[in-house]
């Protein structure tokens, strides 16, 4: 997925404070490195598994819109181009990057890693974090509304162009939120007590459209229900799901590439990756 849509600034505005919360309880390692370690973040000084190089992991096949190709040395796709815009914050050039594939379940499982870092749609977990390490967000999960192709809402661009549409959501969940509070429709939501039940009712008629999280949205349109589209994102709203690198527990490197993301962050180089990527090539325009 990708889009190089212009993104509207109370929409950056929301997701820059809600970063800005989950950075202040980012995921840090039981055993933190003292300040003077954390000062040097350069290449010559990061302990990585191959002195010089940085080797980075994701699973495999590696899935669009996050990779294309299913080749994450090319750089294309959200995750892959976040990858390198980390490596090079760190100062490490594309040709000092190293690839390797680790199933995702391997990679959250406790023990020693094969890698300096992964990047695969992690979602930050208290769970999680007991066995691993995770860097401060690079990606907060939007909502998103998806339509079968012949839907009277494929293709609408504005929120307004839902208020009268027959939505769905899961019960209690922040679709369900993203629904009655940014777009309001006229007509009362339906709610279910799965995403396999919203589908269902997507398919049958029973609703204009439905809206689930994006990741979960590009696995529908992509992978089950072939005649579905993305409508488009919706503007932020509760807490959303956070995606972070995954580092081995109690990494060296850690702190030093949570600082790199928070860099990207503050300077809107984040911000820049997932509207060309997630909007723009993926089609998952702002609704506004």
């Amino acid at each position: 997925m990708a889009r190089r849509a212009p993104v509207a600034a109370a929409t950056v505005t929301a997701v820059t404070a809600v970063l800005a919360a989950l950075t202040a309880c980012a995921p840090q390692s039981d055993d933190p490195a003292p300040e003077p370690a954390r000062a040097s973040c350069t290449k010559d000084d990061l302990r990585t598994r191959t002195p010089g190089r940085l080797t980075i992991a994701t699973d495999e096949p590696a899935y669009e819109p996050w990779f294309k190709d299913n080749k994450p040395e090319n750089g294309e796709g959200f995750e892959a181009a976040v990858a390198y815009a980390v490596a090079e914050q760190l100062g490490y050039a594309r040709s000092d990057v190293t690839w390797v594939r680790v199933r995702f379940d391997n990679a959250i499982a406790p023990g020693p890693k094969e890698f300096d870092f992964d990047i695969n749609q992690f979602s930050i977990t208290e769970a999680r974090k007991q066995a691993v390490d995770f860097s401060t967000p690079y990606y907060l999960a939007r909502q998103a509304v998806i339509a079968l192709k012949s839907s009277k809402i494929a293709g609408r661009r504005s929120l307004a162009d839902l208020r009268t549409a027959r939505l769905g959501a899961q019960v209690g969940t922040t679709s369900y939120q993203a629904i009655t509070e940014m777009i309001k429709p006229t007509v009362r939501p339906q709610v279910y007590n799965s995403n396999d039940d919203a589908k269902k009712a997507l398919q049958n008629g029973q609703v204009d459209g439905i809206v689930v999280d994006l990741p979960t949205a590009f696995y529908i349109t992509g992978a089950e229900l072939t005649d579905a589209t993305i409508v488009g994102q919706v503007p932020q709203v509760g807490v959303p799901e956070a995606f972070g690198l995954l580092l081995d527990k109690n990494s060296p490197l850690t702190s030093c590439v949570s600082r790199a993301v928070g860099q990207l962050r503050d300077t809107g180089r984040l911000t820049e990756l997932e509207g060309r990527w997630l909007a723009q090539a993926a089609g998952a325009v702002e609704l506004t």
